[in-house]
């Protein structure tokens, strides 16, 4: 499995450990260098080692701070699979790990913001200490240079001054205190449970990243960490000059070595954020320019289990199969916009979502839609954006799994493929469908119900009945389910459904239908789809790795997650 695994990821290793690999490098060589350069002979007299470690986690910061915009930068991210679409499926595939690689970027710097504070909290409280050491002492004589004019090495000039006031007060500290807190609020409010059932608080918290960027780059303009000044350097090397700043009077005529001049580090953060930023910014005014243009809602169907239909009309806007889109309502908040996958296919001549009631939002829009009899809400639309499953019709064979509302891509495949056979399309690659769905109550799968009766009754005229083969997987069921169908078994259509297939009741066992499919196609490539939850996308894609040969004229199996 792990062949099959380097294989199936081997592009995504490969970032990984090239990412790994620079912030091993750049924390490696950055402390080292504050740990032995000799312009740093005297800071590290105050401070000790805990210099090198602060330093150290700075660059890692600067560095992940450069990365962590570009992953969420959709615009580009569509316009990079829309020029890889000659690459190979493999590379194109790395695109929808964007969300992924965002989220091991912001663990990167909650470590590093982590080990950069610490080592600063043992700094101030060297300086402190340093302030107010006896005076014959090296860390005493440095520090009350400030004495001189602008020769200071320790930003502490009272004996009265305490952490809590550097913290407080100065620029580094005031800002290193905000973007921590931002930093904090960010990663709390981003988990799985908080984003799923309170939308709204991650997407307005998340917005905290414009005050991170502000402070990160305002964060080392005051320069409080000092080294030696070349020129100083020069003058006055401290292998040769620091015995005589605690011995100046005994052992030193007039001129043997004049006091060490101290300049600033200078500011390097901007460097590193510019880029991205000015890339996020052009981000930004694309989705407000795209915002602006004209929505016009066609049509507003209400489906069984609070399930709301929007058709809609957008001049120049064109979709691919699985693509998704923005969905922002100013009579509900000028601000939040939500992403929803397109239930249309390219071929229609309008393009829908299906909106679930799952959060206040998603509820306040389906109550808006419900009360407005006559007028309908403006909505505004951003996108479409590319994911796993523009790339269905590259494979031989597919195997689409959704769960509840996550049927949402595969209604706009399914779609696709029966316009493409009422067509006839020659170029279409795909030679079979298999399609699962997995749902918890009965009333969800009503809307969908008629796409399947229409595509199953499609593919029986065009002598292409076996092109599909689809299994409802119902997971909630009760006892008076059970007996209706109990009952009905011998029906011709489904009791639950009314279609053709029956729905089988209980969770698919998956390592069985990776085994028939790897069976009845010896020698395809198989591209397994699944816009779902977590757990389910863990076992298919070890399902994956377990049903591929690693002989490359047999079976391989490859995992598309959809990720929004």
């Amino acid at each position: 499995t792990m062949g099959n695994w380097l294989v199936n990821h081997w592009f995504s290793a490969a970032v990984l450990a090239a990412w790994l690999g620079i912030n091993i490098f750049l924390f490696t060589y950055y402390f080292l260098f504050f740990d032995r350069d000799e312009r740093y002979f005297y800071t590290r007299v105050i401070l000790g080692p805990a210099l090198a470690w602060a330093r150290a986690s700075a660059k890692c910061l600067n560095f992940n701070s450069m990365l962590i915009l570009l992953p969420i930068c959709r615009n580009l991210l569509s316009f990079l699979r829309g020029t890889c679409s000659c690459c190979r499926r493999t590379l194109r595939k790395q695109l929808d790990h964007n969300l992924t690689f965002h989220k091991l970027v912001a663990y990167a710097l909650a470590l590093f913001t982590a080990v950069h504070t610490i080592a600063h909290l043992f700094n101030l409280e060297r300086y402190n200490r340093s302030q107010q050491a006896p005076d014959g002492s090296l860390p005493a004589v440095l520090s009350k240079m400030h004495l001189q004019g602008s020769k200071w090495l320790n930003p502490i000039h009272s004996n009265q001054t305490t952490v809590e006031y550097v913290a407080f007060t100065t620029i580094p500290g005031l800002t290193g205190v905000i973007i921590t807190l931002a930093l904090i609020l960010m990663v709390t409010s981003s988990t799985e449970f908080i984003r799923r059932n309170y939308f709204e608080v991650f997407w307005y918290t998340h917005h905290l990243f414009i005050i991170y960027f502000a402070g990160l780059v305002i964060h080392g303009i005051a320069g409080l960490v000092r080294g030696q000044t070349e020129e100083s350097m020069e003058e006055v090397h401290p292998h040769r000059c620091a015995k005589y700043l605690t011995q100046k009077d005994e052992d030193c005529r007039q001129n043997c070595c004049k006091d060490p001049e101290f300049g600033s580090i200078p500011a390097e953060s901007w460097k590193w954020v510019l880029a991205p930023v000015l890339l996020y910014i052009f981000e930004r005014i694309l989705r407000i320019w795209r915002a602006w243009q004209k929505v016009v809602v066609t049509k507003v169907v209400m489906h069984p289990a609070r399930v709301l239909e929007l058709q809609m009309q957008k001049k120049g806007f064109r979709m691919e199969v699985g693509q998704y889109i923005f969905v922002n309502c100013p009579d509900i908040s000028l601000l939040e916009w939500h992403p929803f996958t397109l239930t249309s296919a390219p071929e229609e001549d309008f393009f829908s979502i299906h909106i679930r009631a799952a959060g206040d939002w998603t509820e306040r829009l389906i109550d808006t839609f419900q009360q407005q009899k006559m007028e309908i809400p403006r909505i505004e639309v951003d996108g479409p954006f590319g994911t796993a499953s523009e790339d269905v019709f590259q494979y031989e064979v597919a195997m689409l799994v959704g769960a509840g509302i996550g049927v949402t891509p595969f209604a706009s495949i399914l779609k696709s493929i029966w316009y493409k056979f009422q067509q006839d399309d020659q170029t279409l690659k795909t030679k079979k469908i298999y399609f699962y769905w997995l749902c918890r109550d009965t009333g969800a799968f009503a809307w969908f119900n008629d796409l399947l009766a229409s595509l199953e009754q499609k593919m029986a005229e065009s002598g292409k009945a076996d092109f599909l083969t689809y299994r409802l997987f119902l997971t909630g069921w009760d006892n008076s389910i059970a007996n209706n169908v109990a009952l009905r078994f011998d029906n011709a259509t489904d009791t639950v459904t009314g279609l053709r297939h029956k729905t089988i009741f209980g969770r698919p066992m998956w390592n069985s239908e990776f085994a028939a499919v790897a069976t009845a196609h010896p020698r395809s490539v198989v591209g397994v789809f699944l816009c779902g939850p977590g757990a389910l996308a863990k076992s298919l894609q070890k399902c994956c790795h377990q049903h591929s040969s690693l002989d490359p004229r047999k079976v391989k199996f490859y995992f598309n997650k959809e990720n929004f």
